[in-house]
């Protein structure tokens, strides 16, 4: 409405924008309460509102309590607390879960049911607040019988605490299986009374006739969905023929080769090879264009000449280059034996283990410890980590740990051994080299995995030597 004042309101509305906004500009956050300062407020007006509920520009001070809170979003309608905790395990269940940073939160929607199989939340760091607001509400402001609603009163709000942590289900209900048992016309019979014990019994409880009822501990591993990337069936021109198969279940017909062009021999075979594929040599040139790959070459070459029989592990332990890259640099320097005393064995072009009888000191030996349960041995008290193992079988309820982070360009092209660059940066330390103790076996000590492939010339063991004897027909060593 315009009136002969109108132009004073204007400017009095100008002022109290811009005394807002200098509020904003001043205004200061720090740990431990919430401040919000201006210059045209005074120590009396703040005393004067212990509430901190103030008008735009005034000062309001909020101290946060020293509370630290855990929320749990549960992915249910509450309506009792009681039967809510019970779901979760209650107070000393959600401790147990908060107390291992590893464990997922478990929620048992039939708790009293042994088999039943939880939903699992997960954790994540928060920086959130519970609010309490409360309004009040007057009686009496409207006429009874009329239907008017009371008048709004004054709004209060206190904050109860800061929630540091907050478990969140995301996943899915792993599948649910009841005991019961189905009778062919169709009926089902509970079994919960006959194989819960739940109170001491005599003998005749376990001389009863029992259906059979063991149903796994989980039934699906992931309880997030996975996309499979299910892929159409290779489409081939005409005339194209299938080859031929010795077994009919088999899978992954369609999956090409790996380029890596490496040659593979067979004991048996008449020949070995005397140089690298073409394709081979074209695979190390297209990637050997640093300094660092020219040098791992010539260490490669070095290797080779100076013992013609090497495995992969030993490789890696001489030498300082990227697994990638080691699968180029094999093949275009040595062929794969895949069968007879060298099986898995590197060998240098143009030497044939079979026509050196020095060669016996080459060939492979199968180590194996066994060290399982059915050994007397429980999984903490192995002396030496399988691989892989059944035994490191991540339960749905667990978080997995963070793997190995993958190396980056500049760690791979880096210098191995030079000094620093014109940067003044060091060298990346030796990441990809293993230890001696990956193809050496030495007496008194443990490999470092359950089954192992050595050769016999890095077996130090003292009673044994150098005395071996070849079989003349198969090529293997006799003990």
């Amino acid at each position: 409405r315009r009136d002969c004042h109108g132009g004073d309101q204007i400017k009095h509305r100008c002022v109290r924008i811009k005394r807002e906004t200098n509020s904003i500009t001043r205004s200061t956050a720090r740990y431990g309460d919430l401040a919000m300062t201006s210059n045209d407020t005074t120590p009396a007006e703040d005393s004067a509102d212990p509430a901190g509920l103030r008008a735009p520009g005034s000062t309001a001070v909020l101290s946060l309590p020293p509370e630290r809170l855990v929320c749990v979003e549960y992915p249910c309608r509450v309506r009792s607390v009681g039967r809510m905790l019970e779901t979760v395990g209650g107070e000393e269940g959600m401790s147990r879960a908060y107390a291992d940073s590893t464990k997922r939160l478990e929620l048992n929607f039939r708790p009293r049911d042994p088999y039943c199989h939880p939903v699992c939340g997960n954790r994540f760091p928060s920086t959130s607040l519970v609010l309490r607001v409360r309004r009040r509400v007057r009686k009496g402001g409207g006429e009874p019988g009329n239907g008017a609603p009371p008048e709004q009163g004054d709004m209060s709000m206190e904050i109860l605490g800061i929630i540091g942590t907050t478990y969140k289900f995301q996943g899915m209900a792993d599948f649910q299986y009841l005991a019961v048992h189905s009778h062919p016309d169709g009926t089902q019979t509970s079994l919960y009374d006959k194989i819960l014990l739940r109170q001491p019994e005599k003998k005749e409880f376990f001389d009863k006739d029992v259906p059979l009822f063991i149903p796994p501990p989980i039934f699906s591993r992931l309880d997030n969905p996975v996309d499979y990337f299910y892929r159409p069936e290779v489409q081939h021109r005409e005339g194209y023929t299938p080859p031929t198969l010795s077994s009919e279940n088999l899978i992954g017909l369609s999956r090409a080769r790996r380029p890596h062009n490496a040659i593979f021999i067979n004991f048996e075979d008449k020949e070995v090879p005397m140089g690298p594929l073409e394709a081979a040599v074209q695979n190390w040139q297209r990637v050997c264009n640093h300094p660092n790959e020219r040098r791992a070459e010539e260490e490669m070459r070095k290797l080779f000449e100076m013992r013609p029989v090497w495995s992969r592990n030993a490789v890696k332990s001489n030498l300082e280059i990227h697994p990638e890259k080691l699968k180029l640099l094999l093949p275009y320097v040595a062929y794969y034996m895949l069968t007879g005393p060298w099986r898995s064995l590197w060998v240098r072009f143009g030497y044939d283990p079979r026509k050196d009888p020095k060669a016996k000191a080459y060939q492979v030996l199968d180590f194996r410890i066994r060290c399982g349960m059915k050994h007397g041995y429980t999984p903490n008290d192995m002396p030496v980590k399988a691989k892989r193992s059944t035994y490191n079988y991540s339960l749905p309820i667990t978080v997995n740990k963070t793997v190995p982070q993958p190396a980056s360009l500049q760690e791979i092209t880096q210098s191995l051994e030079g000094p620093s660059n014109a940067s003044g940066r060091k060298p990346a330390p030796l990441r990809y080299k293993l230890k001696e103790s990956a193809y050496v076996f030495r007496e008194g000590t443990l490999p470092p995995y359950r089954q192992m492939f050595y050769q016999l010339c890095d077996l130090e063991v003292e009673r044994y030597g150098n005395s071996y004897s070849v079989s003349r027909v198969k090529g293997w060593c006799r003990d």
